[in-house]
């Protein structure tokens, strides 16, 4: 049985780390630097936040408890900056006890303020408690770090859901609050660092640590402490009572020394688990340096809202109101269509006959192939001897016309021709002959 449950909370673990790997791919440094969202928010922020630092230095401690408590509750999504008023029950974090002496809510809106006169509806709420906590550190003597943003803002703020390990817890009941947030217990050690520069009130260390002189606090340190607590009302004391404002090793180095305040802090320099991690930091005041900044944004990236998850609010101090519903429109009937007469039915065309095919025409074979033909030369002209005188041309003798039909004479009988004598006329003479021409055609 014991062995499931180990399971279970292994594999449970190892869904968180991947969830927060995936969110933290999400984000990244500089989101804002650029011409389409509000490339000085950053600007804006540090200046603001380095003109409240120089008359409040205790500014630093403010934002580091701000910063804890909210991404410690349902992630860094400004749910703690909700006021009681702004929600549907008048409860919010700020309600929870934990949460009662949490105080820089004024700064944030100030920086609000000037992020919507610049680029409105931009900057999340959440986003200007990571980079002020950043610059505040850094004002103060600790680590300059860049840290990712493009948070966006929750809209849950639920007192019921304030669990944070309290001053009287010990070493392992504080780590299985910051287990299950994905930090580990080096993280957890540099993390409540940051009681270098906090306070604390009487009421929460006065039964743990003053009720009986014990030995586990400096006997010097715990006379003081018994005066101060003794006064009316709750006391405040700094939980460094070396160096007070400054983000240095300072706090580890009280530890060792047994000046822990809170009963939590002092057992990190007894414990196995975190001794030696408490003996590193106060030897070593770069590892403290570089282990807080590191924590610092990986606390950052717990469960945080990106792309369209949440909101980014107008107003840090209360939820966007909702979008009004869209107007409604009605929508007319459709008109009536009139239904038109059918169509008249198309002509009926009259088919032709196929016209008759094309008569077949028979092809004669071609002609046989022509004979060679044997041309014999000409035979040569006949030698004509030519006279140096021309012949005579030929004499042409042409027939005379006929004479013309005489017209007809009505002859009256002849008389008697007188006699003659037949014996004594000459015979006629024979007509003479006739020549035809070869050049001319016959008549």
């Amino acid at each position: 049985m014991m062995d499931k449950k180990i399971l279970f909370l292994l594999f449970f673990f190892c869904i968180s780390l991947h969830l927060a790997a995936i969110v933290s791919a999400q984000l990244q440094v500089g989101f804002y630097n650029t011409k389409a969202r509000c490339p000085r928010a950053e600007t804006i922020v540090r200046d603001t936040v380095r003109s409240r630092f120089l008359k409040d230095r205790s500014i630093t401690a403010a934002l580091l408890r701000m910063y804890f408590h909210d991404c410690f509750v349902r992630g860094c999504d400004a749910s703690i900056l909700i006021d009681s008023k702004n929600t549907k029950n008048k409860k919010s974090e700020k309600d929870a006890g934990a949460n009662g002496s949490v105080r820089g809510y004024e700064l944030i809106d100030q920086i609000k303020s000037k992020l919507e006169a610049m680029c409105s509806m931009t900057v999340s709420c959440a986003d200007i408690i990571a980079l002020a906590t950043r610059d505040a550190v850094a004002l103060a003597g600790g680590p300059s770090y860049n840290i990712p943003t493009g948070r966006r803002d929750g809209l849950v703020s639920d007192p019921s859901q304030v669990n944070l390990p309290g001053p009287s817890s010990n070493v392992q009941q504080a780590f299985q609050s910051f287990r299950s947030k994905g930090i580990t217990i080096n993280e957890m050690v540099a993390l409540l660092g940051g009681h270098t520069v906090g306070i604390t009130h009487c009421s929460l260390f006065q039964g743990d640590r003053l009720s009986r002189a014990d030995g586990s606090m400096d006997p010097k340190l715990f006379s003081s402490l018994r005066k101060t607590c003794a006064s009316r009302g709750d006391p405040s004391v700094f939980l460094d009572q070396n160096t007070s404002f400054i983000v240095d090793n300072s706090f580890y180095k009280q530890l060792r020394l047994k000046k822990g305040i809170l009963k939590v802090d002092q057992l990190l320099a007894s414990d196995k688990s975190t001794a030696g991690i408490v003996a590193n930091f106060a030897s070593n005041p770069r590892a403290f340096q570089q282990a807080f900044a590191n924590a610092l944004i990986k606390l950052g990236n717990t469960q945080v809202l990106v792309g369209k998850s949440g909101e980014i609010r107008k107003d840090c101090r209360a939820f966007n109101p909702p979008p009004p519903p869209p107007p409604k429109v009605s929508i007319p009937p459709p008109p009536k269509i009139l239904k038109s007469p059918p169509p008249p039915p198309p002509p009926k065309v009259s088919v032709s006959t196929p016209p008759p095919p094309p008569p077949k025409v028979s092809f004669s074979p071609p002609p046989p192939p022509l004979t060679k033909v044997s041309v014999s030369p000409p035979p040569p002209p006949p030698k004509v001897s030519v006279s140096t005188t021309p012949p005579p041309p030929p004499k042409v003798s042409f027939s005379p016309p006929p004479p013309p039909s005489p017209p007809k004479v009505s002859v009256s009988p002849p008389s008697p021709p007188p006699p003659t004598n037949l014996l004594s006329s000459p015979p006629p003479s024979p007509p003479p002959p006739v020549f035809t021409s070869p050049l001319l055609p016959k008549a």
